[in-house]
């Protein structure tokens, strides 16, 4: 037994040849009308895509470059902040240095000038306070005298004894 068909379904040959034919002819429409066109569209939908994905990678790469230049930059401007702190506190520190230098230098004439005043001061003092008390010496010794020579038998007694140190020397 062959193959047993429905009774409803029977093939007609000549429906199956025009059915063929019909497709065969709209095969080679399509390729001469519209399969260039379409495989056209197909293959630069294609390139574009692979272009966007190259300039994606592209773009990528540089990206990434342009971070590591920004990493270096900052590296750089990091690593020159540093230095002008360093330079910074080293300058400060030098000038504190000459600072106290300076005011030591001051601090040592100003008290060099404070005890040559003193000194010239105690010096004029002591020759005041001399000549006060060569002053005061001499009214004493101005008084003692009168009081010792007010009588005639007190200054021959005096010129006597005066006579007799000179003459012992």
């Amino acid at each position: 037994m062959l193959l047993e068909l429905h009774p409803l379904i029977t093939p007609e040959w000549g429906q199956i040849f025009w059915g063929g034919i019909v497709f065969l002819i709209l095969l080679i429409l399509l390729k001469k009308f519209a399969w260039k066109p379409m495989l056209t569209a197909v293959n630069d939908r294609e390139q574009a895509i692979e272009e966007s994905v190259n300039l994606a990678k592209k773009t990528q790469a540089e990206m990434k470059q342009l971070q590591a230049q920004n990493e270096n930059l900052l590296k750089e401007a990091r690593a020159e902040r540093d230095k002008m702190i360093k330079e910074a506190s080293e300058t400060s520190k030098q000038v504190i240095a000459e600072a106290k230098e300076a005011a030591k230098g001051e601090a040592d004439k100003i008290i060099k000038d404070a005890q040559l005043v003193i000194n010239s001061e105690k010096q004029a003092a002591v020759a005041e306070l001399k000549t006060q008390m060569a002053a005061f010496s001499l009214e004493i010794a101005e008084k003692v005298i009168k009081g010792e020579l007010a009588t005639d038998d007190k200054q021959k007694a005096l010129a006597a004894e005066l006579a007799e140190s000179i003459s012992v020397n």
